[in-house]
């Protein structure tokens, strides 16, 4: 699997968001495993080839930020942009905290329910046009979107053209030394799962190295109970 190469419209796509298939094929936009959890709630669990599955962090999701959470917010002041926001909790927040916020994701269902929750959002990759472009203070990377497209390097270069000079990037890295480029897919429960997407983990470790070879500074780290977070800053 080549995870360099330019996506397709959802090859960016965070670790539950791929378009539903059964075992028999493709299955509809009802039962895209995601969509139906969003809608109707379950477990979701995350597959790599030859791993065990990891159950995904839905509740947490789409509930109200928690105090770890509120570590990344804080450090959001200004005009800030949450890439792969999903249900939307960060850029709702944001927007009651009465700082510009504006969330993206490719999945129209997490869009639906960002807009419902009250962020204002757009069902849009990363790597697509985007409004602001160079101009915003902030973007989040929350959850372990740094992993989005299987290459934290190319992210990294889209973040730096996205981020004003002197921007800032809070990015929620593993909590484990790790740094490693796979192919998964979501499933759940039911034997419904998605397509294969590319994705990443990396820890603040290999984080400091990538930053700077792709012009940022990582200018602070800190932790929370079984979750990592740094701050890399654009000169």
């Amino acid at each position: 699997m080549t995870l360099v190469r330019e996506p397709d419209r959802t090859a960016d796509l965070p670790a539950a968001t791929r378009a539903g298939t059964t075992a028999d094929g493709p299955a509809g936009a009802g039962t895209d495993p995601y969509a139906v959890a969003l809608r109707e709630g379950g477990a979701l669990y995350v597959r790599r080839h030859g791993h065990r599955r990891q159950r995904l962090e839905l509740a947490r999701w789409c509930a109200d930020p928690d105090t770890a959470d509120d570590t990344m917010l804080a450090r959001c002041t200004g005009p800030t942009l949450d890439v792969g926001c999903g249900p939307g909790r960060l850029a709702a927040a944001l927007s009651r905290r009465g700082v510009t916020a504006l969330g993206i994701d490719p999945v129209p269902a997490a869009v639906a329910r960002a807009l419902a929750a009250g962020a204002t959002a757009l069902c849009r990759s990363v790597f697509e046009p985007l409004p602001g472009e160079g101009r915003w203070a902030a973007a989040l990377l929350a959850d372990g979107n740094i992993g989005i497209g299987g290459d934290p390097g190319r992210l990294l270069d889209r973040m730096h053209g996205l981020l004003a000079p002197g921007g800032l990037l809070v990015v929620e890295t593993d909590a484990q030394d790790v740094h490693e480029r796979f192919a998964a897919r979501v499933e759940d429960d039911h034997g419904c799962h998605g397509g294969a997407f590319r994705w990443a983990r990396i820890g603040t470790p290999a984080l400091r190295v990538l930053a700077r070879a792709h012009h940022f500074t990582m200018t602070e780290t800190w932790t929370h109970p079984n979750r990592a977070f740094a701050t890399l800053r654009r000169p």
